[in-house]
């Protein structure tokens, strides 16, 4: 007798998502690209033009024609998936779904089934899923005591963020699951920022790791992160926690960022483009020394005219909105010394 194949509502399943050998989505790759649960692979039974081309026959044609070039297509790609899949033993247990849950994964879930792998659906699909997050998010986004590391740009706060986790903290580092520096010239050099709902995806599976009897050390943000919007109640609650300042000497800080951004001295068309940017809140004349300073490849000069013009006075502004509860001066910018792991320790 067939096994039946069981369906479990995201609820059920989200604690032990890690149970499973692999989950897999088989939604469009454009649907996946937007959000999808982390660590999910893509194996779509519909890639994005056939899913376009069944969607025309349906409207245009009938829904019988529709779905028999659906199921045509969905044998096909099941059978090439599987070829992908021959490693894979008796007891090989996947977790399947797509954006509701229904024919796109059953007919993936139908096929391992008669194949022998102990398969789960999720009911309700993605859709269930993301209603999930976003209720989650309501609530963990407050759920924690925040330690907040402010400072001037060129302070090394996202090294100390890593310093922290490196010697046990909880640290949820914003900027790198926005893959984002959170300036104007924050763009990770090698790779596209997630979708504004894979970013929130990667926020809830951050947030829900972590105990709440401890703090959740955290740099200090502006409300977007690049193209990324963070989660309202999330923002308020980081602009009411505690914050500790950290601080180096300014020169410090713009050998820093020479060393840190390092991708944009290679690139200096890259590095004029976003300059060119900031001509809506300094001077046609400002931009153009700058400008000037790129051309003359003096790196150096134009990170410390940076940060004494733009970066500093707007970080002076954004301190009016923290509570500061302490200060911890470093020695060379990110450096997490002894001495100034047990100020943070002692602060916080």
């Amino acid at each position: 007798m067939q096994r039946q194949i069981p369906r479990h509502t995201i609820d059920d399943l989200i604690d032990r998502l890690s149970a499973f050998d692999s989950i897999i989505d088989v939604r469009a790759p454009s649907e996946f690209i937007e959000d999808h649960i982390p660590g999910a692979i893509n194996l779509p039974v519909l890639d994005d033009h056939e899913r376009d081309e069944v969607g025309t026959l349906y409207k245009q044609v009938n829904p019988f024609t529709a779905r028999k070039r659906g199921a045509a297509l969905t044998a096909q790609n099941i059978a090439r998936h599987l070829e992908s899949l021959s490693d894979r033993d008796k007891n090989w247990s996947p977790l399947i779904y797509c954006w509701r849950g229904g024919q796109r994964s059953g007919s993936m879930a139908l096929v391992f089934n008669e194949i022998g792998w102990p398969v789960t659906l999720i009911q309700g699909g993605y859709k269930a899923y993301r209603r999930h997050v976003i209720e989650a998010l309501e609530t963990l986004s407050t759920a924690f005591e925040f330690r907040v590391l402010t400072g001037p740009t060129g302070s090394g706060k996202t090294r100390l963020l890593h310093g922290l986790e490196a010697r046990g903290a909880q640290v949820l580092d914003l900027e790198g699951l926005a893959n984002h520096r959170g300036s104007l010239l924050g763009e990770a050099p090698e790779s596209d920022q997630p979708k504004q709902k894979l970013f929130e995806s990667r926020l809830y599976a951050a947030l829900r790791r972590f105990d709440r009897r401890q703090p959740v050390w955290i740099e200090s943000e502006s409300s977007k992160i690049g193209e990324i919007h963070l989660p309202k109640q999330l923002f308020k609650h980081l602009m009411q926690s505690k914050g500790i300042r950290v601080d180096c000497a300014r020169g410090s800080r713009a050998e820093f960022l020479c060393q840190d951004y390092q991708h944009l001295i290679d690139n200096p068309d890259k590095t004029r483009g976003l300059i060119e940017k900031l001509t809506f809140r300094h001077s046609h004349a400002q931009v153009d020394l700058w400008r000037q300073l790129i051309d003359d490849q003096a790196w150096l000069e134009l990170a410390d005219s940076l940060l004494d013009v733009h970066y500093d006075p707007a970080y002076a502004q954004s301190q009016k909105r923290l509570q500061v509860i302490a200060d911890c001066r470093l020695e060379r910018p990110g450096e997490l010394s002894d001495a100034v792991y047990n100020q943070l320790m002692d602060a916080s």
